[in-house]
């Protein structure tokens, strides 16, 4: 039977909450957040869980994609009208005239003399609608809202149009503080579904930390065995979640869509995926790739890019898709989502079987060396100067050091240590100490004889090997959240 699993962690982002909400309570004015964060990370579920909390009157509204200004000015005041925000229900005016000032002075009107709260949920939707909407909400806020006790939350998903509504040159620059939401770390996944070590890393690559996931996992089910479970199940959050992610960020089959699976099918540099992602009439143009990877990376955060780190610029640089979850899901899980449809869930396990060996090894990277960047920030590490943790490769990609620390990136002064990551059942022997040493020396800036040596195991480290600094093992990885 699955557990429905509570809510879990966000005990940074409730306390910011609560912060706002008690300066509301002390100085009687009025406090606005903009909270940012990608579609199924939490969002609303962390603000409901807020005003749950709160014991203090709220709206939450939220807007629907395609609805005309009129239309959603009207569903506005109809869940103002229905919210236990104003004193008298009946007072509230219906606003018919599609006049975002004027249903900013009837919320105005309904907001009591008490601390309260307004949510706007999907505020994007509404400003793409309506092009005067961030003006109107400014107007508002200056001359109205303001000077009201209200916490006033901003909530969106698309990340580019919600950094742009605090901008500089935008209405409601220095007007909210700003909040970007990313899914449940891997110390509170791991709390969440009952998982140590290597489970709960894999069960972070797995969910990607999304709850929807999360949620349909029963407490202390390892990785494998919820995976296996879900491939009977066509309809399983981890598939249809990930997949109405891509739809919601990518609806059509265009080049951006084709670049993003490109790189989630094992494509990392710029060339590969040109060749994948072009047509019969060969690969993808720099022209057209560039501009995509760009939006891809900077604009749609969908993408990560990490440059080596060492003392001299190096090239290539390799994409990755950022969020985990969607990296299996396009790695592996989508084509065992196809098998499940089809009725053979004994297929569609076994081609994630074959492949999560090698799936995790590479997916594992980024975390490691955020954990590292963590622990060193906490000067939990032998290098107490180190304030960057990357990898570093040539054009041939031989050697590939799994782990590089150094004072600063993407081009460093000094390089402090080189590492491997080693994320499979057989624990670092002396082969591997051999391989890293041959390739740390030709980091550029590493020292073999000042330099250190890092190890991060999945299966520790085997008795005859020494002379390396550090050791992880899976549980160091979490405990860095933690």
């Amino acid at each position: 039977m699955v557990s429905v699993v509570p809510f879990i962690g966000r005990r940074r982002e409730l306390a910011a909450l609560t912060k706002r909400l008690d300066r509301v309570r002390q100085s009687s004015a009025g406090s606005a957040m903009a909270i940012r964060g990608r579609r199924q990370v939490g969002k609303s579920r962390l603000v409901q869980e807020f005003c749950d909390k709160a014991e203090t009157p709220y709206l939450f509204f939220t807007a629907t994609k395609g609805m005309s200004p009129v239309e959603a000015i009207e569903a506005f005041c109809a869940e103002l009208k229905e919210s236990c925000l104003p004193a008298d229900p009946e007072q509230v005016v219906r606003v018919t005239s599609g006049s975002w000032p004027e249903a900013f002075r009837v919320l105005h009107s309904a907001i009591p003399p008490t601390p309260s709260i307004v949510v706007v949920d999907e505020m994007p939707w509404l400003a793409e609608q309506d092009d005067l909407f961030d003006g109107a909400l400014q107007t508002a806020w200056d001359r109205l809202l303001a000077a009201k006790p209200v916490l006033l939350l901003l909530l969106g998903s698309d990340l580019h149009m919600m950094e742009r509504l605090t901008a500089y040159d935008r209405p409601f620059y220095g007007r909210a503080d700003t909040m970007a939401l990313d899914p449940l770390d891997p110390a509170e996944t791991a709390g969440a579904l009952g998982l140590t070590g290597g489970d709960a890393i894999d069960a972070y690559l797995a969910s990607g930390g999304l709850p929807g996931i999360l949620r349909a996992w029963p407490h202390g089910t390892p990785p494998l065995e919820f995976i296996r479970q879900e491939c009977e199940d066509p309809a399983s959050p981890l598939f249809g979640v990930p997949e109405s992610v891509l739809l919601a960020e990518f609806p059509a089959p265009d080049q951006a869509r084709r670049v993003l699976e490109a790189v989630g099918s094992g494509d990392r540099t710029h060339a590969a995926v040109a060749a994948t992602a072009g047509g019969r009439e060969g690969p993808l143009q720099s022209g057209s790739l560039s501009p995509l990877l760009r939006r891809l990376t900077d604009e749609k955060r969908v993408l990560a890019m990490d440059e080596p780190l060492s003392v001299q610029p190096g090239k290539p640089a390799l994409y990755r898709i950022r969020d985990h979850n969607l990296r299996m899901y396009l790695g592996v899980l989508r084509a065992a989502a196809e098998h499940s449809h089809r009725g053979r869930p004994d297929l569609a396990f076994g081609l994630v079987r074959r492949r999560w060996a090698s799936l995790r090894g590479r997916a594992v990277e980024p975390i490691v060396r955020q954990a590292l960047g963590m622990a060193a920030a906490a000067g939990e590490l032998p290098w107490p100067d180190t304030e960057a943790v990357g990898g570093w490769w040539n054009r041939r990609f031989s050697p590939e050091v799994d782990l590089v620390g150094a004072d600063r990136a993407p081009e460093a002064r000094r390089v402090l240590f080189a590492g491997s990551i080693k994320w499979l059942d057989t624990p670092f022997d002396g082969h591997d100490l051999a391989m890293l040493r041959r390739g740390a020396v030709q980091v550029p800036g590493f020292d073999a004889e000042a330099g250190g040596l890092a190890v991060v195991s999945l299966s520790g480290v085997h008795p005859s090997v020494e002379g390396v600094d550090l050791v992880w093992g899976a549980d160091d990885v979490v405990a860095a959240w933690g």
